[in-house]
């Protein structure tokens, strides 16, 4: 039996603007146009293993999308280089995968932070940052970075201090150099930022510069449960009026219809991580916990099963048909050789009003098993692929 072939990681944007930083200032300092650079992960990440990554392309002077960004506003000559990294994300690409990173590196003869830049730290030469053209810019609390700062998590944060510490330590700096800018840039980052959950968390005009471990991994658990918990941050922050938790697009849809005065940033796909997410809203202040889906996440949740992956969690039919049969449901054992929750839905909808009290029972026990989760009451929507709701509880 052949081996599947193992799944290619790549990096994510944080790691890509730490290099093309670093990539800028080595321009700037020594004239060397490097083909790659090879930088530290974020300094708390799991495993420090040096990544390598590839650049585009070094020039001098600031990139040509941030010469008008307020921090740009008194470059002098020879002050300046920009370089560019193409995000990889690997097997697992997103939104941001072939975006283009610019970095812009300026020599500043001053301590005061530039334009809109914000200090990220103060000695041993103060490092400023600035977020330009497709960067996003935070205006919701919830989120690690402050409303008004340039959206840079924390993490890439630290792994861009690190990363050019190291840099300026082997290199001579000028003579009346007093601080380093770097200004990050996307061409195309307000475009991206359109397809992601930006705009819900309030990031606006741009993408985020994301990572807390450096490298991007296939289907990574983690990366979506940090989307969760971000998620719900927001909501609570802004004192949403509840949380609509659903395990998809469609789902999500319905969901916001069934609550039209709740605003964008109330609703999280939380995917397969009942369990989780739950656990994770139930911890919240949020006064309303909302749960949409189809019939069969609902079953599986029903179940109590803590992820409704297809891989983690296998429908007990048997279950099902005993409770169908306790609501009246005539089924001659069909219900238990079904192989799918949509096999089983269309059985129970064609025995009429009985077939409708099991989809009831399974909202209810679905509410019962997500208030498990929670800690508290939680109310289920379950619906059909026609949009109608089936049920609730």
């Amino acid at each position: 039996m052949s081996r599947a072939p193992s799944l290619r990681e790549g990096f994510t944007t944080g790691s890509a603007a730490t290099a093309a930083a670093v990539a800028a200032l080595r321009f700037l300092l020594r004239g060397e146009r490097a083909a790659e650079v090879v930088v530290m992960p974020p300094p708390r990440a799991e495993i420090q293993t040096p990544l390598r990554i590839p650049v585009a392309a070094c020039a001098s002077g600031p990139a040509p999308d941030v010469r008008d960004c307020p921090a740009c506003a008194a470059i002098l000559p020879g002050s300046a280089a920009h370089a560019c990294v193409i995000k990889d994300g690997g097997d697992d690409p997103d939104a941001t995968h072939k975006a283009e990173i610019r970095a812009t590196a300026i020599l500043l003869s001053g301590t005061e932070a530039p334009g809109d830049a914000v200090l990220l730290e103060a000695s041993p030469l103060p490092l400023f940052l600035a977020g330009g053209p497709g960067i996003g810019r935070v205006t919701l609390p919830g989120l690690p970075v402050p409303v008004g700062q340039p959206a840079v998590n924390p993490a890439p944060r630290a792994q861009l201090c690190a990363a050019l510490r190291d840099a300026l330590a082997s290199a001579s700096l000028p003579s009346g150099v007093a601080g380093l800018l770097i200004v990050l840039s996307v061409p195309e980052g307000r475009a991206i930022a359109a397809h992601t959950f930006n705009p819900r968390l309030g990031i606006v005009d741009g993408i985020s510069i994301l990572g807390t471990q450096g490298t991007v991994r296939p289907f990574s658990h983690a990366a979506w449960q940090a989307s969760i918990a971000q998620g719900v941050a927001v909501a609570e922050a802004t004192a949403c009026p509840g949380l609509g938790m659903s395990t998809g697009r469609r789902s999500e849809r319905l969901l916001m219809a069934r609550y039209p005065d709740w605003p964008a940033r109330a609703f999280v796909q939380v995917a397969d991580f009942a369990a989780f997410s739950l656990q994770h809203a139930g911890r919240s202040s949020l006064p309303l916990l909302v749960w949409g889906c189809f019939f069969g996440k609902a079953v599986k949740l029903a179940q109590g099963h803590a992820s409704t992956h297809a891989r983690d969690a296998v429908l007990d039919m048997a279950r099902l048909a005993d409770l169908a049969t306790a609501c009246g449901v005539a089924h001659d054992g069909a219900l238990r050789s079904c192989v799918t929750a949509a096999h089983a839905l269309e059985l129970l909808l064609a025995a009429g009003a009985p077939g409708r009290r099991v989809v009831a029972a399974v909202a209810r026990e679905a509410a019962a098993a997500a208030a498990r989760f929670a800690g508290r009451s939680v109310r289920v929507h379950i619906f059909a692929d026609d949009g109608s709701e089936l049920a609730s509880a």
